[in-house]
């Protein structure tokens, strides 16, 4: 339960009987509140009072001299500082006061209370997932629609699926193994049964979650038993092992001696005899110390490694005239005692004689590497330790134009200090202890992919650090083409559908405004010049932009359509024009390929160019200008090689007048102004749409359907503001909403067959109270896709934010 401290605002109006209209209206005035509590003498809560019932009763002539008591309503409750609020209370009762010690000290609205409980369930959530998250197990649950309730991250893994597309989706749609899902949904389940998932062995566990003895939905729990089948699978090698391991250890070549902890011999193998000349009769059973005394051993590996607790080695002569390498490794029990000794004796008499050959030839041995280091392509630089410089190659003298007698002996935080290197692959690999890749330009302009590794000691302690650096120049234009093509691939794999259907549909008029237009589009297409594409929503601006590039020189080369209006302020600026690895946090780490790259040697559209921001407007000015760009983070500028073709639906003119668009931009953007004519100035066109797009839907959903000449001469008439895209989509709604295979009028919306009339010139005239409220609920529609919350959209539309929220909880705007 809620306490009632941990929800109360101690921003309150508190009045006491007896008190005025007047001084409740300056009070609340004052502390900025819209409402306030009435109090008796006890500090007990009688009643509340509101700035509307204020403000009503002066409306209806009460004076201000009236006793506050006389309007107040009695919705109120009183609570202690420690006192539990529950949800129901919250429900009945919108209006609390808090006392601590008898005295007032906040008060509780039903929204505070619904808040925090609000709160409360989603840490509960949070903590219910955390807790599903560190369970080794997955977890799955869901209703009786079989909906996905619950999912942990060890079940995402398990079925590779992802929780975002899982959770509250049906089972049957995203889960894609039979078996989970007979299990999920099944009537049977056997214990026995066991599952494979992603190469791993579950057995399956299934609850049924019961409220009131009825059955609301199932959870399913999998344990994971592949440890287990690969223990036994290991313990039956074991065995195997067994009885192999004595023929391994006799056949070994090594020689192998074994004590217990008080150094009594257990067994030795015939390689120990081979290799010693000592026989099993002569140790087998008896003390080392003992052997060592009577001089059957002159040393002993074992008497070192129990005294020191640590592996001992040592090297000998035998009686035979062998070399031997004795290693001896004590083995401890789980109480820290020492239960075996084990010897490992290896003849290495060759190996000694190989090893006095190889130090022979080590001489020249090091003059081949000095050559090879030498002549590699790749530049070479080494530090000790501590930086120091020890030596580097002519390949990294070539490549970072950079000489031996710069940096051998001098330390590379010094020579970082002083410029002559930018960056150290050596210092970061000192500091994180591990390989460390980077890249820069040298110098000579080249670009390097620098590789620095640490070498350790055998205690662990860096003695050396090695550098590659490899010239990338050519490797990253190469690169750098592939991103442009890579980028030119994915624009086209997300809009491949959308491209398909525009390019299949035929540009269908029959108007002399509109062939007048088209022939006037297939001359512009024929030169260079920026186009502005002017009209209202739907008439198909982006078709006007289509015919262009069909007819143009560079109709070869892609066409890219953007809609400046659908890509958040925030990301705009990095699609249009890219970035570099690294240009800001998240970013790719081999950058990205901007669209004005992207529509290289074709045309790219701006569609909704009215809704680009200032601060980019400069920038494509600027690019407009000068005809190149520059990325997000990026130092070289990129040519622009490709047609500008803008589009709007606005009037720019009215937004320069406001400061809301570039003049400049402007006259750059309108080189040539193309406006495409709404619907309604072009009737002939409607009756031929109709039929083209009553076609389309036939074809796409199987049916023969038709229109009545009733609906012709009524939707000639109407006005059409969504123009062609509005007419497209009623035609589809009649199509498959009518039951007639011929549409009538009666089939028509309420707001297209009744309610309307046309002046003289054509416009759709409609009562004046919905023609405000469909400006109204278009203009917030448009705010709130554009801003995110309702106080900017209440600073953008000059009113108060309780009147945005109002008018979209009126006209059901989810925001």
């Amino acid at each position: 339960m809620i306490k009632a401290y941990e929800t109360l605002n101690p921003n309150a109006v508190f009045l006491h009987l007896g008190q005025t209209i007047g001084e409740a209206s300056r009070l609340m005035l004052e502390r900025g509140v819209n409402r306030a509590a009435i109090l008796n003498n006890n500090h007990e809560c009688m009643g509340v009072v509101s700035k509307d019932l204020l403000l009503e009763a002066l409306l209806n002539g009460l004076s201000q001299e009236t006793e506050i008591q006389q309007i107040m309503e009695a919705k109120c409750y009183n609570l202690s500082y420690d006192d539990e609020v529950s949800l129901e209370c919250s429900r009945q009762v919108n209006f609390g006061v808090v006392s601590k010690d008898g005295i007032p000290v906040g008060i509780i609205e039903q929204a505070d209370v619904l808040k925090a409980y609000a709160v409360r369930e989603e840490e509960e959530k949070a903590g219910l997932r955390a807790t599903l998250d560190a369970v080794y197990t997955p977890v799955i649950a869901i209703d009786n629609n079989k909906v996905i309730k619950i999912i942990n991250k060890w079940a995402e893994k398990a079925l590779g699926i992802n929780e975002t597309k899982a959770l509250y989706a049906n089972a049957e749609e995203v889960i894609s193994n039979s078996e989970i899902l007979e299990l999920l949904t099944g009537e049977i389940v056997y214990p026995d049964n066991k599952v494979t998932l992603n190469g791993s062995s579950y057995i399956p566990y299934r609850k049924d979650v019961l409220i009131n003895q009825e059955r609301i939905g199932r959870v399913l729990v999998l344990r994971d038993i592949s440890e287990i089948e690969m223990l036994v699978r290991e313990s039956e090698y074991t065995r195997s092992l067994n009885n192999e391991l004595e023929a391994i250890i006799e056949s070994s070549f090594d020689g192998l001696y074994v004590t217990d902890g008080q150094a009594n011999t257990l067994r030795i193998n015939k390689g120990f005899e081979r290799i010693m000349g000592i026989t099993h009769e002569q140790c087998v059973g008896r003390n080392m110390a003992e052997l060592v005394k009577e001089g059957v051993f002159s040393r002993s590996g074992t008497l070192a490694a129990l005294e020191t607790g640590e592996r001992a080695s040592l090297t000998l002569t035998a009686s035979t005239g062998k070399e031997a390498l004795v290693t001896s490794n004590p083995i401890y029990d789980e109480k820290g005692n020492i239960i075996l000794v084990v010897t490992n004796v290896r003849d290495i008499t060759e190996l000694n004689e190989l090893q006095r050959k190889l130090e022979h030839v080590e001489g020249l041995r090091e003059m081949e590497m000095e050559a090879v280091i030498e002549s590699m392509f790749d530049g070479l630089y080494v530090t000790d330790g501590r930086a120091n410089t020890l030596r580097l190659n002519k390949g990294f003298e070539r490549i970072m134009g950079i000489t031996h007698e710069q940096c051998v002996g001098r330390n590379m935080a010094e020579l970082v200090e002083e410029g002559v290197f930018s960056r150290s692959g050596t210092l970061a690999a000192l500091e994180n202890g591990e390989q460390v890749t980077l890249t820069l330009t040298a110098s000579t302009g080249k670009e390097a992919l620098v590789t620095s590794n640490p070498i350790y000691d055998d205690n662990g302690n860096i003695i050396m650090v090695v550098t590659n650096v490899r010239d990338i120049t050519e490797l990253n234009k190469l690169q750098r083409r592939l991103e442009r093509v890579e980028g030119l691939h994915e624009f086209y794999k997300t809009e491949l559908q959308q491209l398909k259907l525009v390019n299949s549909r035929n540009l269908v008029m029959t108007s002399a405004k509109m062939k007048e237009l088209v022939n006037m589009v297939i001359r512009v297409a024929a030169v260079d010049s920026t186009v502005l594409i002017q009209g209202e929503s739907g008439v198909g601006k982006d078709l006007i932009a289509e015919i262009i590039h069909s007819n143009s020189n560079c109709k070869d080369g892609p066409f890219i359509r953007v809609n400046c209006g659908a890509i958040p302020e925030n990301l705009l600026e990095s699609e249009l024009f890219g970035y570099e690895a690294g240009a800001f946090t998240g970013a790719s780490k081999t950058g990205k390929v901007g669209l004005f790259e992207v529509a290289r040697g074709g045309i790219l559209f701006l569609d909704e160019i009215g809704e680009l921001p200032l601060n980019l407007q400069v920038k494509l000015l600027r690019a407009l200008q000068d005809k190149e760009i520059m990325r997000v983070g990026g130092v070289e500028p990129i040519k622009v090689e490709c047609r500008i073709i803008a589009g709007t639906n606005r009037n720019l003119m009215e937004m320069i007048d406001k400061g809301q668009f570039r003049l400049d931009l402007y006259y750059r953007l309108n080189v040539i102004p193309i406006t495409v004519p709404p619907l309604r100035e072009r009737q002939e066109d409607i009756p031929v749409l109709m039929n083209y797009f009553i076609n389309v839907f036939n074809e796409k959903y199987g049916m023969k359907k038709r229109l009545d000449n009733s609906v012709y001469n009524c939707l000639v008439e109407y006005s059409w503001p969504g123009n062609v895209r509005e007419l497209e989509n009623l035609m589809e709604r009649l199509l498959v909403t009518s039951i007639n295979n011929i549409i009538t009028i009666k089939d028509l919306p309420a707001n297209i067959e009744t309610g309307s009339t046309r002046t003289e010139d054509g416009m759709r005239l409609i009562p004046l109270r919905q023609a405000v409220e469909n400006t109204e609920r278009e203009l917030l529609e448009n705010a709130f896709t554009r801003y995110r919350s309702s106080y900017q959209v209440a600073r953008v539309l000059e009113v108060n934010q309780s009147t945005i929220v109002r008018k979209a909880q009126k006209y059901g705007i989810k925001h």
